[in-house]
């Protein structure tokens, strides 16, 4: 039976931007990294992935945006905080051409990173539901890699939310030009079959993107294949841990990702 993570490792501070508080779970040093978390929250999953970066030199910032910390996935768990945040105001679940307004709470904390750790500039991952939003992040100029790993909004319930990015053509238009300016990158990640991230996604991003999109697609195969079907944690749930395993290769390129950028 899985097991509750007690993240007594990680330090717990709030945070408070527009009237807003969530608790950060921090850990590390380093270069200031600002990990959002899947649904249905910290899983011990996600847990592990933020102890990678910390461990490779970062300084983790984890806010809690749904859930409850530390929490084993599940199936029921999982629904149920994905039916929460499709009636929550801080996430637009089915807007393509604009981000969920939570992203400006997770700016702010970015923001404060950067100013507290310093440095050449802040990493933002992204995963599932909060996949995209590194996007927005990127708006601002100290933050130097984006990654997004399985963006799943908005919900592709049509071929044109498929291939939609939830973020506005404003944004895509600055990425655009730090891509050209500053030389920023945006690195994805998904599996090939994944009906929540289709491909038409990551389409979209290499149009709009051209070189500076990396993505990463792994087979469905190199999936943990004692986690539910289809695949789609490509970082966390669905995570190989093991040295030779495709989804752990695509780990290290995440860790590599972020050094190149921050240091």
């Amino acid at each position: 039976m899985a097991t509750t993570d007690p993240l007594a490792d990680f330090s717990t501070s709030p945070f408070t931007h527009a009237g807003a508080t969530r608790a950060v779970y921090r850990k590390g040093s380093g270069p200031a990294v600002v990990v959002m978390h899947e649904a249905p929250g910290i899983t011990p999953q996600v847990a592990r992935f933020a102890r990678y970066v910390a461990e490779a030199g970062f300084t983790v910032f984890m806010p809690v945006l749904f859930g409850t910390p530390g929490k084993p996935d599940s199936i029921p768990y999982a629904l149920n905080q994905i039916a929460r945040a499709c009636v929550s105001r801080e996430f637009a679940v089915l807007a393509e051409n604009r981000a969920s307004p939570i992203t400006d709470w997770l700016r702010a904390l970015a923001r404060r990173a950067h100013e507290e750790i310093g440095g050449r500039g802040v990493g933002a991952v992204g995963m599932c539901l909060t996949g995209n939003f590194a996007l927005t992040l990127a708006l601002d100029p100290w933050v130097l890699a984006p990654v997004l790993s399985q963006p799943s909004l908005p919900f592709p319930l049509t071929r044109r939310k498929a291939a939609a990015i939830h973020a506005s053509p404003e944004t895509v238009k600055t990425l655009g030009r730090r891509a050209a300016d500053e030389g920023l990158s945006v690195l994805g990640l998904r599996f090939q079959g994944d009906p929540i991230c289709p491909q038409a996604r990551f389409d979209t991003l290499g149009r709009a993107l051209g070189g500076a999109f990396e993505a990463v697609v792994l087979p469905d195969k190199a999936a943990n294949p004692a986690a539910p079907k289809p695949p789609h944690s490509v970082l966390s749930l669905h995570l190989i841990d093991r040295d030779g395993e495709p989804t752990k290769e695509a780990l290290r390129r995440v860790l590599a990702f972020l050094a190149e950028r921050l240091r």
